[in-house]
């Protein structure tokens, strides 16, 4: 099945733009976004309201803890399925395929929860940029239309 089909567009994408890794990942998937799939919502924002989520269950906490996002039809992905959606959504079919990779979930799974407690570390050593510099050779070989 072709990635980019499965997820409802446009997604409105929670994410920590206080984090510098967070902040240049998703700065590039916007540059990528030109179909105008993907809102994204800085939920570090001072004046970032969470109540309709909240109502849901979903905290800002929760968003700052892990990447969420929003279909159209009211569904929270959270986590490596919200990434799976926000590259398939981009045009990132074969990094979407990546974060959706039943055999590489396991690994994922272990590896994203220290990624994102330690995020703001990772950001004062560089990963960010090295972060912005991959998505953008991935984008150059591999962006689908």
């Amino acid at each position: 099945m072709n990635t980019t089909t499965k997820f409802c567009v446009p997604l409105t994408v929670y994410y920590d733009k206080s984090c510098p890794m967070c902040a240049e990942e998703m700065h590039v998937i916007e540059e990528l976004d030109w179909r105008g799939r993907l809102k994204l919502i800085d939920c570090s924002a001072p004046d970032f309201d969470d109540s309709g989520a909240a109502k849901e269950g979903i905290s800002r906490k929760d968003m700052m803890t892990r990447l969420h996002a929003r279909d159209p039809e009211g569904r929270w992905l959270t986590g490596l399925d919200a990434f799976e959606a926000v590259y398939a959504s981009a045009g990132l079919a074969g990094a979407a395929r990546f974060w959706g990779d039943p055999r590489l979930r396991p690994l994922l799974d272990r590896i994203y929860p220290l990624m994102a407690r330690n995020r703001q570390w990772l950001s004062r050593i560089g990963l960010h940029c090295a972060v912005g510099a991959l998505l953008r050779v991935i984008a150059r070989r591999h962006r689908t239309i």
